[in-house]
């Protein structure tokens, strides 16, 4: 028995490299352990036995912070650390400058950054269980929404080849409206009534065409094509119509389940009527940040929303926040690419639509671009600021206030012409 043991895993997809090291550095054990119920439990229990029961003696390296393993070791209440797979390299590189690698050597490696370098591992923090649903369900629509575009994308192609006239009549054949036409008039080779239109324009809610304009669209003829390419096309459209309505249905009920799951996080976290909202309250109340947005928010960093420094982590994490090369007299600024996806998607949304909403956003834009900024870069520069807010705004558990802002910039304004006067 010994009274500290630090553990590094590597991990594959058949199972994990287990390596143990005593605090001095010599190594207890190395061995393997399946992906198994039955050898997962054993492992941890024999992890606990070395320790004599006392978990804080354990410290857990790991690359990837989730898993069957994690989650096991963080119900027994053991420390996981995680470190990311480029750190991990660097480490590697002071045992093997060789580039020689294998999995014992990395387990081994993890376990002893753990001994030198602990300062550069994250501890992992459990999740709440609607957290853990919640990323879930968000990364699923993430997917569907990438099938979508890509479903929708096949439609437009198959529609250019015989009846590229119906183009005129939305940009993207992503309305549900579109395909019922299209599948009316193309696959069916209908000629829908005034009556017929009339009612695919109501049932769909559609005000930008009238039944006239529309007629005069379907009454362009088709192109002339070889002969085949029509049956073709039909038959393309036959089997890419019925899965295009089947990812819409589904992220639309992606929409309400993440819908269904902020509000169940906001009730258990925030019960009853408290003084100061809650996080969920606080972040939807920001422009542009609508179901989606705020579901990837907070299952992609709500530690990072409940830390005492929210604004700095998730500027750094969600690859907002720029970063510095100096090497003498040289000083460059780069975009941070080492950070979350989904995250800096996420922010990059929440950017865009508040410049089409807001009109303070739109103008900063708006300034940003008339200094020769990209698009990219100025939506950058919008979602760090709105980063800065939001951080005021779980310090003080405030919402949103429009007002407070012009007012804050009409003072700023102010004291900048007094000072230059």
């Amino acid at each position: 028995m010994v009274e500290r043991l630090l553990v590094g895993v590597d991990w594959d997809s058949q199972g994990y490299e287990i390596c143990l090291l005593e605090p001095a550095g010599a190594v207890v054990e190395q061995f393997r352990v399946k992906h198994r119920a039955d050898e997962l439990g054993e492992f941890v229990r024999r992890l606990l036995e070395r320790v004599a029961g006392t978990e804080e003696a354990l410290a857990v390296a790991i690359e990837t912070p989730r898993g069957a393993l994690v989650e096991l070791l963080l119900e027994r209440k053991i420390p996981v650390y995680a470190i990311t797979p480029k750190q991990a390299e660097r480490l590697r590189d002071r045992h093997r400058p060789s580039g020689a690698k294998d999995d014992r050597l990395d387990a081994y490696v993890l376990a002893d950054g753990l001994r030198h370098d602990r300062h550069l591992f994250r501890r992992v923090e459990a999740d709440h269980s609607l957290i853990i649903e919640l990323r879930e369900v968000t990364r699923a629509d993430e997917d569907l929404g990438q099938d979508w575009n890509r479903l929708s994308n096949q439609v437009r192609e198959q529609l250019q080849r015989t009846h590229p006239h119906l183009l005129e009549l939305i940009k993207g054949a992503q309305k549900p409206w579109f395909w019922e036409l299209v599948e009316l008039v193309v696959v069916k080779e209908a000629r829908p009534s005034q009556g017929k239109l009339r009612g695919l324009l109501a049932r769909h809610r559609i005000r930008r065409w009238t039944v006239e304009e529309l007629q005069a669209v379907l009454r362009q003829p088709m192109l002339r094509v070889a002969p085949g390419t029509l049956k073709a096309v039909q038959l393309q459209l036959e089997m890419l119509l019925p899965r295009l309505r089947l990812v819409d249905a589904q992220r639309r009920a992606c929409g309400k389940r993440m819908e269904e799951l902020l509000d169940l996080y906001a009730q258990e976290t925030h019960p009853g009527k408290a003084a100061a909202p809650s996080t969920i309250e606080i972040v939807r109340s920001l422009p542009g940040v609508g179901v989606r947005v705020a579901s990837i928010l907070l299952s992609e960093a709500s530690h990072q929303l409940e830390s005492t420094e929210p604004g700095a982590l998730l500027r750094a994490y969600g690859g907002v926040a720029p970063i510095t090369k100096r090497s003498g007299k040289k000083i460059s600024v780069l975009r941070r690419y080492s950070c979350n996806r989904r995250l800096q998607h996420g922010f990059y949304h929440q950017a865009r639509t508040s410049v089409q909403s807001d009109a303070l956003a739109r103008a900063y834009y708006a300034s940003l671009r008339a200094r020769g900024h990209t698009h990219g870069r100025a939506l950058r520069a919008v979602a760090d600021r709105w980063l800065r807010i939001l951080d005021a705004m779980l310090r003080t558990r405030t919402l949103y206030d429009p007002a407070c802002l012009r007012a804050a910039k009409t003072t700023s304004a102010d004291e900048t012409q007094r000072v230059a006067a």
